[in-house]
């Protein structure tokens, strides 16, 4: 069944296969006028400043085959509104994003902003009416409704991501809050949304450049608390929406029935496969998974599929969900790092030297693993398309819950060298996140242990062997 959207039908189409009921896996086409087009339900690659961490552009276009990818306007914009950022300054041709030009995104890979990273970083300052608080390279700063509106008229990504008030880091939140959350966010929909309507309003239509689609965010409060900002969403928006942002994948059930038939991208990120299929069972679209990233930081190999191996019916150990290639084990294995993986890992590399190039700190061996991971999720993917095609999803969910464990491995090995910008805050007090790289020159005795967290000291005999020792050699 083909479904328009409900503005411009020559910007973005979604197509379902067949008609579903709410609360139901759907399948289905969407395709931006760009040339970019996903199968639907599939996920968007998460970027930092625009790459997919680990992957340069140069192997995302020969290596991968991710279709859509999810930027932050907050990892570009470090020193607004005192100077000018630098991505402001590249003009792009007519009829092309000069946000893709910027990051060097192929033309035919979707492109969507959003004002915050996926999971975004809690912020010490609370948002305010007219702007929301933001983790950039040099700092928690704020953007405005209005600024955010004027970027995305700027850059011109495919899809926009509308600016929502979420406390994010805050456990509880009051009923007054949930209220002024509806609030700031309808006021912040119709901002964005005016600012899109008046590019036209300059030119013939015929010469206008092309738009950009906008995602209405659906905030995680209950139907009632934003009753108001939806009632909005549907009598004045709903014809200049292409699609939702979901917070929380419950509130799926509680959707307007205008809502029903357009996109849902989630931001309920899931932090297991089977957490992930449970949002699919409920209707969702698009993904944003943190969890790759994240296990390829922690050297795990994915190692999934979808629907599972068959096995008898005999009791057996569940699988694991992925590969610790920290472990020994490996060390002088010949196996790819799944058998039934085709990516250009598997294909050109074994277990022993990726484990080597971890061993070695080489930024080589999280390229591999960051290469398998995302092709081992466009192989999940698939599989969950032709399962709902099929119709055997929920035979082959309960398959997948049979088979494998329900949590990926933990980490038991280090992780890449990590900065400020790309870490958690935990708060006041906290340690920093590297060990320093010299010792104080006046104090050349001083142990290395003394001046590392507890969480460091076990990096200081490589740091101690590396350079401090050489420098108390010289010494004496």
């Amino acid at each position: 069944m083909s479904i328009p959207p409900s503005n411009a039908p020559e910007m973005l189409t979604f197509n379902l296969l067949f008609k579903t009921l709410p609360l139901t896996p759907r399948a289905g086409t969407l395709a931006h006028h760009s040339g970019a087009t996903i199968q639907t339900p599939h996920y968007l690659g998460i970027t930092s400043r625009g790459a997919i961490p680990h992957i340069s552009q140069d192997n995302f276009r020969k290596h991968t085959a991710i279709h859509g990818v999810y930027v932050a306007l907050e990892d570009f914009i470090e020193k607004l509104p005192q100077q000018t950022p630098p991505l402001y300054h590249l003009s792009a041709p007519a009829h092309e994003s000069s946000l893709r030009n910027f990051i060097a995104l192929p033309k035919e890979t979707l492109l969507v902003l959003g004002p915050r990273r996926a999971p975004p970083v809690p912020c010490p300052a609370a948002n305010t009416n007219s702007a929301i608080s933001i983790l950039t390279s040099v700092g928690f700063r704020q953007i405005s409704s209005q600024d955010y509106a004027a970027a995305a008229e700027r850059l011109r990504p495919d899809i926009v991501v509308g600016m929502a008030d979420i406390p994010f880091g805050q456990e509880v939140i009051g009923v007054k809050r949930k209220d002024k959350m509806s609030d700031r966010t309808e006021l912040w929909m119709r901002d964005i949304i005016s600012k899109k309507s008046g590019l036209d309003k300059t030119v013939k239509k015929e010469d206008a450049m092309p738009s950009y689609d906008i995602f209405a965010p659906i905030l995680p409060v209950s139907r009632e608390l934003q009753s108001w900002y939806l009632e909005h969403l549907v009598d004045d928006m709903v014809d200049e929406i292409s699609g939702l942002a979901i917070y929380d994948a419950q509130l799926l059930d509680e959707l307007p029935s205008e809502l029903q038939h357009i996109p849902r991208l989630s931001f309920d990120f899931p932090t297991s496969p089977q957490k992930l299929l449970y949002q699919i069972s409920l209707g969702m679209d698009l993904f944003t998974i943190p969890f790759i990233a994240e296990a390829t930081d922690a050297g795990i190999a994915l190692d999934f599929s979808f629907p599972p191996p068959s096995v008898s019916d005999t009791p057996f150990e569940k699988t694991s969900l992925g590969v610790d290639m920290w472990l020994a084990t490996h060390s002088a294995s010949l196996a790819p790092l799944s058998i039934n993986c085709s990516c250009y890992a598997c294909t050109k590399h074994h277990r022993a030297y990726i484990r080597h190039l971890l061993s070695a700190k080489e930024m080589l061996g999280w390229v591999l693993i960051q290469l398998h991971n995302h092709a081992i999720m466009d192989a999940f993917f698939a599989g969950i398309r032709d399962s709902i095609a099929s119709n055997t999803f929920e035979d082959d969910c309960k398959a997948f819950e049979a088979f494998y464990e329900v949590d990926l491995p933990e980490k038991t090995g280090q992780g890449p060298r990590v900065r400020g910008y790309q870490f958690k805050s935990t708060g006041p007090g906290e340690g920093k996140k590297n060990p320093p790289a010299y010792r104080m020159l006046d104090d050349p005795k001083e142990s290395l242990s003394e001046a590392l967290t507890p969480d460091e000291n076990a990096d200081a005999s490589d740091l101690e062997r590396i350079g401090f020792a050489e420098a108390e050699d010289k010494g004496r």
